[in-house]
Parts: C-alpha cells; structure tokens; sequence
C-alpha cells in the first residue's frame, strides 16, 4: 500500500474537516451557554434494569463495534495480494508486530500482541471518536431546585478516555495480565528474586548488608509496581480531558458565533496527535514495564548458553 496517495486523499478534505469544527461549535452553543466545561464523570443516560448506562459506555460500544466491523469487513474476503481495507489493516498489524516484537522479543510479543494491539488501537480511535462534533458538547439541561448549577449539562456522548474509570479498567487488567505473564515467562521463585535478591556475588559481612539493602529496594520497587497502573490511568484520563476541555473553551470564547470554529481549529489538529502520542504512550509504558521484568530471564539463559558453550568447547575430542 502507498502511504501517499492516502495521505492526499486525507489533505483534500481538510476544508470539509473545517466545516466539522464549524458544526461542533454550533453543537456547542446550542448545548446552553451555561455549560462551561466537560462535568468531570460520566452522566446516567438510562437505566437497564439495576445497571447504569452511561454516556461513556455507550461511546466503548460504538468504538468496539466500528473496530469489529472494519477488522470483519477486511477479513471477509482475504486475497494474496491485499489491496484495499485488507492492506490497510494488514499494514498496522505488521508495523505494531514489528514494533513490539523490537521491545519484547519475538517469543513474547506474539504471546502478548492481542492484548498490546487492541490496547492501542482502542485508545487510538477512541481518542479521535472524541473528537467528533457532537460527542461531549450535544445534549440537554436539567432543571429542577434539586439540580446542582455546575451538573445541569448532561451530554448524550462521552469521550471514552475522558471518563476515569475507563482508563481505570485498562490500566488494572494491564497490571494483572503483567503479574500473569511475569510469573509464567520467569517462574514465581525469579520474580520474587528480580524484586529483592542481590545482585551480584558478595561474601561476609557485605553479603549480609546488601541483603538488607535490596530488600529495602526490593519495597520501594514494590511500591512502584503498585504505583503503575494509578500513573498510566490518571496520564491518559487527565491529557484527553484537559483536550477536550480546550477544544470546548476555544469555541465558547466570546467571538462571533460564525466565527466560533475558527480559535478551535488549530488546536483540533494538535489534539488529532495528542491522540496518537497517547495511544503509543500507554502501550509503549506497558510493554517497557513487562520487558524490565521479563529481561532478567533472557539474562540468564544467555549466560547459561554461554556457559553450556564453554564446556562443549573444554570437552569436544581435540584433533590433529
């Protein structure tokens, strides 16, 4: 697939992609001149049956049902020569199995590519489904004394990555799958060890004092460990807030309502890339964090090679 051509086809759209944020600032206004900000958790659009349906789950669905579908459509018809949607996907599943295949190995990147792929590309396209005019501006006023005057604006889409306990749930099936594939890839006994065993070979006195300092490292290291998924979820919730808040404050700035998309649009592109960075950023930290972990085990099955190796040099039959 050539990369240009679509990337042309991309450029002759800019104008239309103009007349977009012109339409979300017109979403925006007609929202209620009230409504400041994006409310800060996702608001209840209905209930079904003991469960809330929120504005953000139902932004997941819609983002997970386009991913499904365009991943069927492209497989539907598999060719030998892809063209098309076909070559488009098999285009990123190549370059993301050559990207985590340069950081994980290519053993343990193809153990693990289903959940770092679709990880990236979920939070990829939800952050650009963000984007779209409509989602987080177009919806209704609540009234009523019982109403809080900073929670009267309920939007009927939600920015996935907007909503905390989205980013929440991704960041704690991260962390168990870390701690499942850890413990399989290099045994219960060396993750334990990588932790807080010594490193290095020490005898005495000073044995003695690097145990108890590498168990002290070995707490602060758990610690860290604990402190990661609370890090990638508060990173990915608080840029594509803090986005998406921007966007809604450059068009509610006190400009003719006309003009109301222009002050958004350069910021609108620079959010297209602030999702992507942020798609690379959380799969990037994720797969560094397993490697770290997983990286003591190849050590030592390259020193023990190393060392299967000099004794069948020292015990293969010289010759004449």
């Amino acid at each position: 697939m050539s990369f240009l051509p679509n990337f042309l086809r991309f450029a002759t759209r800019i104008p239309a992609l103009a007349v977009i944020v012109f339409l979300s600032g017109s979403f925006a206004h007609a929202a209620g001149d009230g409504h400041e900000e994006l409310p800060k958790h996702a608001e209840t659009i209905f209930q079904l049956g003991p469960l809330p349906i929120t504005n953000s789950m139902i932004m997941v669905w819609l983002v997970a049902a386009v991913i499904i579908l365009v991943a069927r459509k492209a497989t539907q018809t598999m060719e030998l020569v892809p063209s098309g949607l076909q070559n488009f996907v098999e285009w990123i599943v190549e370059s993301l199995v050559n990207f985590f295949s340069g950081i994980l190995g290519e053993d343990l990147a193809k153990r693990t590519f289903w959940f770092f792929a679709t990880i990236f590309i979920f939070i990829l396209f939800s952050n650009w489904a963000g984007l779209i005019p409509g989602v987080g501006t177009v919806g209704w006023e609540l009234h009523g004394e019982l109403v809080d005057k900073h929670d009267r604006f309920r939007p009927f889409l939600r920015g996935v990555n907007a909503d905390l306990h989205m980013t929440a749930a991704m960041a704690l099936a991260f962390t168990l799958l870390w701690f499942y594939w850890c413990i399989t890839e290099i045994g219960f006994k060396n993750f334990i060890a990588h932790i807080f065993a010594p490193k290095g070979e020490f005898k005495g006195i000073m044995k003695i004092a690097m145990i108890l300092l590498f168990l002290f490292v070995g707490a602060i290291e758990v610690f860290s460990i604990l402190v990661r998924p609370v890090a990638l979820m508060f990173r990915l919730f608080g840029n594509v807030y803090a986005g998406e808040n921007m966007l809604e404050t450059m068009v509610l700035l006190n400009v003719p309502k006309w003009l109301s998309w222009l002050p958004a649009l350069p910021f609108y592109f620079l959010e297209l890339l602030v999702g992507f960075v942020q798609a690379l950023v959380f799969t990037l930290l994720t797969t560094v964090f397993l490697k770290l972990m997983t990286d003591h085990d190849d050590h030592d099955h390259e020193e023990h090679g190393e060392h299967h190796d000099h004794e069948s040099a020292e015990t293969k039959p010289q010759t004449a």
